[in-house]
């Protein structure tokens, strides 16, 4: 029963208490530009979902076969194989959503959401936990973009769901091409600045919220709070840096 209990909570823990996007900050790169539109951003939530979710479970069953002084690279081999078989059929089923998302469809390789999930839970947990940690996980990434494409598709272009025919064909569905909200948008909540206002109003809601159950705010804590932090270059060249200065400091103030 305890068992139940703890897949549980790493399941739900992604879509509202560590939500990636909302809480964690990860992956805010996507998620400010494919949040035009919610038919973008379901297709990109599911293709990143599909990633997370097999990555985990690959990363988990080889956590013990994998040195760990090639872990990233291996895991970047293993995110990459399924980037490419999921781009694949996106392009074979889906092309027009593969030409709305572009380059940002391949760039799920190096996800900081994806690459964090394999380096600090994956490669630690079994595959049940690691299954459920990427499923919610995914389920709370697609989550965020919709909210935010909502706000973005009604407000600054007018529609909602707009082209949601490429992907309701799939499952048979034919001659429903969305909504027309109004005429006249605000055309700046599709352009960058727009994002970036959104994704501040969207972050601060989720703050209220989580202040109101008695959960921390998220918060922007630089490199150091990436999950990534332990095994970067940059970080570790920094953390040299500066304890390389501090020691000299205090063998100055020895020498005097």
């Amino acid at each position: 029963m305890a068992e139940k209990r703890s897949l549980g909570k790493e399941f739900s823990k992604g879509i509202i208490k560590e939500n990636p996007v909302l809480r964690l900050v990860l992956g805010t790169c996507p998620t400010l530009a494919v949040s035009v539109s919610v038919t973008n951003s379901i297709g990109m939530g599911v293709a990143a979902t599909l990633v997370l979710v097999c990555s985990n479970v690959v990363i988990s069953l080889l956590r013990k076969v994998i040195p760990s002084k090639i872990r990233i690279p291996a895991y970047i081999v293993v995110i990459a194989s399924f980037v490419t078989i999921v781009q694949m059929l996106v392009k074979a089923f889906v092309p027009a959503l593969n030409d709305a998302l572009g380059v940002y469809l391949p760039l799920i390789v190096v996800n900081c959401i994806i690459l964090g999930r394999a380096e600090a839970f994956a490669g630690k947990n079994s595959v049940p936990a690691s299954f459920l940690d990427g499923l919610g996980m995914g389920i709370g990434f697609t989550f965020a973009l919709i909210v935010m494409a909502t706000v973005r598709e009604i407000l600054g272009a007018g529609t909602f769901l707009e082209g949601i025919d490429s992907l309701t064909k799939l499952f048979g569905v034919t001659g429903f091409t969305g909504f027309k909200i109004f005429s006249q948008p605000v055309a700046m909540l599709t352009m960058a600045p727009g994002g970036f206002l959104v994704f501040g109003l969207v972050m601060a809601a989720a703050n209220k919220l989580a202040e109101r159950q008695g959960k921390p705010k998220a918060e922007l804590n630089g490199c150091s709070a990436c999950p990534m932090a332990a095994s970067c270059a940059l970080v570790n060249k920094d953390e040299a840096c500066e304890n390389k200065g501090s020691g000299s400091v205090e063998k100055e103030g020895s020498a005097v």
